[in-house]
Order: C-alpha cells, then structure tokens, then sequence
C-alpha cells in the first residue's frame, strides 16, 4: 500500500487563478481564498523525473467544509503542473493523501509500478511532497504529502479565515 489517508486536498491547474477562484465561490460556495502569488521552488528541493528543477506558481487554498482545495497556475520552469496545462487544458489535477514518510510512500510507489514523476521540499522540509501517476486510477496524479507542524498551523489559520 503506498498510502491509506487521509486525503487533505483536491487541486486543480489553471490559467486564470482568479477565474477559478470565482467559479468555485460564486458556484460552489467556496467562502475564502487565500492567495499566494510566485512561489518558488528551488532546484537544491525540487525534482521532475529525477532531474533538479525550478519553478514558480500561484498558488491559493480555499476549504469546503474540512477539505482543503487548492489551486495552482504555472508561472515559469518545468512541472507536473505545466505539462498537465499544455496537455489538457485546465482542470482536476490531483488528489492529495497524507503520508508520514514521503520516502517510504515513493518507494511503496515504485515498487507497485506506480511512477514517481516530482518531489519536493518547501519551508526546510516543513513539508514534503510527491507527484506520482495516478492515471491508472483515473486520477491524473496523486499527491503524497508530510504535512509538518508550522505547515499544519498555516492551513488551520486559512480554513478558519
């Protein structure tokens, strides 16, 4: 098993944060977003296909009820983010479970045959991540996440406004 749960996240890529943000408040009752605009992420933490890489997105978290969403709109450099965007537009991208062990759960992964296709590390490992093909399922990709103590905090802060 490469990883039982819980999900914390749905995410979507888009071209148009804003946009995005509106449909799913005017449409769905999204009641707040918060916008984090250029995140970096450094090559010295970031890896696509194993290889160093940077890039920068947009980034913004909503909640409906106790699950978080999260959208992303690529801004520069390489990712699972941008290929998905050129591919099919914008849309569901991922599904997010909580791991304790990103290594473990990418090394459960490969060993199931399921591709580890980017990992990465932001806040000094406050919180790590990994991109893996969920295609198989259905699902474009699947995101495992450690979601460290400082990190959890910030999401509890935006869920409660």
């Amino acid at each position: 098993m490469i990883a039982s749960g819980p999900v914390l996240q749905v995410a979507w890529v888009t071209d148009d944060i804003a946009a995005t943000e509106r449909l799913l408040a005017e449409q769905f009752g999204v009641a707040a977003w918060t916008r984090i605009p250029d995140v970096v992420f450094g090559r010295e933490s970031t890896t696509l296909r194993g290889e160093p890489v940077e890039f920068t997105a947009h980034v913004s978290l909503g909640y409906s009820g106790d699950l978080q969403l999260e959208l992303i709109e690529p801004v520069s450099g390489p990712t699972v983010h941008q290929e998905f965007l050129d591919a099919h537009g914008p849309g569901l991208h991922h599904v997010c479970f909580a791991v304790d062990d990103v290594d473990a759960a990418c090394a459960a992964a490969e060993a199931a045959g399921v591709p580890v296709l980017m990992r990465g590390s932001m806040m000094d490992g406050e919180i790590e991540f990994a991109y893996v093909d969920g295609s198989a399922g259905g699902v474009p990709y699947v995101e495992l996440a450690r979601i460290g103590p400082r990190m959890q905090a910030f999401y509890d802060a935006v869920r409660a406004g």
